[in-house]
């Protein structure tokens, strides 16, 4: 299955922009992507996102860590059993800083390797790199893109839905 293709707007003002996001999710798109040179509170507000599964990512690593570090020590302590001030081999209260140590190193990693997977990094390549002007995106130029696989989506709809918002351009890119 290919992946579908998006109608890219231009502008050259972030109100702009901003103004044909408000129409575009009025309307009831829901598969709109927003390309901006700085994060903005208002772009935000009208795109939320679903909630993030990161949190449940890093608690399990974090238990997995915490149970993998007890159990390394509980059988280190009963495969070479030495007798330290009349401990018993099961100290739990020795077992506790590296058990921490692991809990937070093992959750910490779940949670980079979630993220990365989550956000399908690294991606080398993306349909919008196709486009001459895309690379102002990082500099003064704001992208709205529709894809086309959007159940509200008509050519004809979107093209008058968004021509008093004055784009620069509008392409399509085919993925």
């Amino acid at each position: 299955m290919t992946a579908p293709s998006r109608i890219v707007f231009e502008y050259a003002a972030h109100d702009d922009l901003v103004g044909a996001l408000r129409r575009v999710r009025a309307e009831g798109y829901s598969h709109v992507e927003v390309y901006t040179p700085f994060p903005s509170d208002e772009i935000d507000e009208e795109l939320p996102g679903p909630p993030t599964p990161v949190g449940a990512v890093m608690l399990l690593g974090g238990v997995i860590g915490g149970c993998g570090a007890y159990f390394m020590e509980w059988y280190a302590a009963h495969d070479y059993p030495y007798n330290s001030g009349g401990r018993p081999l099961n100290s739990w209260p020795a077992f506790i800083p590296v058990t921490f140590e692991l809990t937070v190193l093992c959750s910490a990693i779940f949670g980079l390797l979630g993220l990365l997977w989550l956000c399908r990094l690294p991606r080398l390549d993306h349909p919008l790199f196709s486009l001459p002007q895309f690379i102002r995106a990082s500099q003064d130029r704001f992208f709205l893109a529709i894809r086309t696989d959007d159940p509200r989506f008509t050519p004809l709809g979107l093209e008058r839905l968004l021509e008093d918002s004055h784009p620069l351009s509008k392409q399509e890119v085919t993925s």
